[in-house]
């Protein structure tokens, strides 16, 4: 089966900020590569998004609706919903998490 792969409007914010940063700290090819790796990732859910762990952040919590896959150090969480992907967040997994987390997707 093939999914439909979404990327909710914060996670496509997410992925702009990551690019940016790294083109204004690093360089643009280094951004290049880090979204395109991170895309490639991302695109992949189309074949087998249940392969992805339940957050740890989420089991904590008993939460085990979300999944996330690594391109390290970021993490890309995702709920798989029927035959659709719905990616809500990309972040670097050395920010505080559990607080990005609880606001990013457990209050809504």
């Amino acid at each position: 089966m093939t999914y439909e792969v979404f990327l909710t409007e914060k996670a496509q914010r997410d992925l702009i900020d990551i690019y940016e940063y790294i083109a204004d700290n690093d360089s643009p090819e280094a951004a290049d590569y880090v979204y395109e790796n991170i895309d490639t990732v991302i695109q992949s859910l189309c074949d087998l998004p249940h392969r992805g762990v339940c957050p740890k952040e989420f089991l904590e919590r008993g939460v085990t609706d979300f999944r996330e896959l690594f391109f390290k150090p970021y993490r890309i969480i995702y709920e798989v919903e029927g035959s659709a992907v719905y990616v809500y967040l990309v972040a670097d997994g050395r920010r505080n998490m559990s607080a990005l987390l609880q606001r990013r997707l457990l209050a809504e």
